[in-house]
């Protein structure tokens, strides 16, 4: 019988997510088609030769660095600074881009710090609530506390405590005056959750008990996220006519997405937990959702692990995408971006395209395991199935000065088992998909109507 693996299980990424920062580009789009060649390989292997060997030895148990990671964001950065685009669908090495769209490398190798895929989504919510802000901050940085070691991490987080204690009591009505009136009940309940919850985690610091903050700040987190989904009044905006009669995802789904792997002693099956945000992007998820249900995906294999991106969606046969057999055509969905600031998402327009070359993204390439759509190079509204999760260290990719965000439809996270991303090869299978909750928020569903 296969065994499902939990995020502890050993995992070769411990290596190479910290020491493996790749940044693919080639045109302006990921591959869809033929599966054999990595630009990546090609062009951005030789300015950090060294990453190859000292991901072998990581796997090997050494923890020597035979390179600089300053020196290497450095040599990634001025590569990236001379194209603008990603692997393209077709994955020709012919392909090329356009005009530089980095300018300052300073702000390519300092970008935010969140790359939490849970504070990601939390900070997408269409809120504007300061105060319970005010309480997920501290509480988001004990993260950042438990890296120091011994006495002084434990003060920190206990710093970190009191701060959101502090915030959750002075901000508390305005926290409630926040929550939408038809789920003010769920609210008020999840507040209260948090309360008790602060006071425990407060003891498990007096207590000097470490290995007990995670757990609790885990779950206080999910409090703070509950409140603040509660805070949603319906959704926020109207979709273009054109893309309403499509399936369009109001809200948010998750799904679990079980994987079978093959020749891997140490990791036999796993299953993958997806957060889908519809209220940033609900064609892009709706589309996903309703493929979901249609199991597309189930049986497919993983088509592309190169180290930066794991990506599959490309069906047998001639198509490169989902054939809706109402029409027999493909379908195919637009470029769907949404700006911090903005109150709907820019369609069928890179930001780059739009002008917006500082626009912040809602939904960034700033956590491991970002999920996104695949399309053609030239051509913005191509999407239609293919998928792909990123690898990469956000530090040396940050939100808004990479070359990613405001060029992809990125629709949600992994949030559970990320890390075993990395060890996926071609040929492992979906064994499924499954969508877990949200699935009433899904509207237009073609897949009841053509089955």
């Amino acid at each position: 019988m296969s065994t499902i693996i939990s995020c502890n299980t050993y995992s070769s990424l411990a290596a190479s997510k910290r020491n493996n920062p790749r940044v693919s580009t080639q045109g302006s789009s990921f591959v869809r088609t033929p599966r054999s060649f990595s630009w990546w390989n090609r062009q951005f292997l030789p300015k950090c030769s060294s990453y190859k060997h000292v991901h072998c030895q990581l796997q090997n148990g050494q923890e020597k660095r035979s390179f600089s990671l300053k020196e290497c964001a450095i040599s990634v950065a001025l590569a990236a600074g001379l194209i603008t685009g990603m692997p393209s669908l077709d994955w020709s090495p012919m392909a090329y881009a356009a005009n530089p769209a980095l300018s300052d490398l300073s702000v390519l190798i300092s970008g935010p710090p969140i790359k939490d895929p849970g504070a990601l989504l939390r900070y997408a919510l269409p809120i504007d609530n300061k105060a319970v802000r005010e309480v997920q901050k501290p509480l988001e940085d004990i993260t950042e506390s438990l890296k120091v070691a011994g006495v002084k991490g434990l003060d920190s987080v206990e710093r970190n405590v009191k701060q959101a204690s502090r915030s959750l009591k002075q901000g508390k009505s305005s926290i409630i005056s926040g929550l939408a009136e038809s789920k003010k009940d769920h609210g008020v309940e999840s507040l209260s959750k948090l309360e008790a919850g602060m006071e425990e985690l407060q003891q498990i610091v007096e207590d000097r008990n470490r290995d007990a903050v995670a757990p609790k700040q885990k779950e206080l987190l999910q409090y703070v996220g509950d409140v603040e989904e509660d805070m949603v009044d319906g959704f926020p905006f109207e979709v273009p006519e054109e893309y309403r009669s499509m399936p369009l995802l109001k809200g948010r789904a998750a799904v679990d997405m079980k994987v079978k792997v093959k020749d891997n002693p140490n990791l036999e099956e796993c299953v993958f937990h997806i957060v889908l945000d519809g209220y940033n992007a609900p064609v892009t998820a709706g589309n996903f959702v309703d493929l979901v249900q249609r199991r597309f995906y189930d049986g497919m294999e993983i088509q592309r692990a190169d180290g930066f991106v794991v990506q599959t969606g490309d069906p047998e046969g001639p198509a490169e995408g989902f054939i809706d057999p109402s029409t027999e055509k493909t379908r195919t969905i637009p470029l769907e971006i949404m700006v911090d600031g903005e109150k709907a998402p820019f369609y069928g327009e890179t930001l780059e395209e739009l002008g917006l070359y500082k626009a912040q993204t809602k939904l960034p390439f700033n956590a491991f395991g970002t999920m996104a759509m695949a399309r053609d190079e030239f051509e913005d509204n191509s999407a239609s199935s293919q998928i792909f999760w990123l690898l990469k260290e956000s530090e040396l990719t940050p939100s808004n000065s990479n070359i990613l965000d405001g060029r992809y439809s990125v629709f949600g996270y992994v949030t559970e088992n990320q890390d075993f991303l990395a060890d996926l090869k071609v040929g492992d299978v979906i064994e499924s998909i499954q969508v877990v909750s949200g699935l009433e928020n899904l509207v237009n569903p073609s897949y009841k109507i053509a089955g």
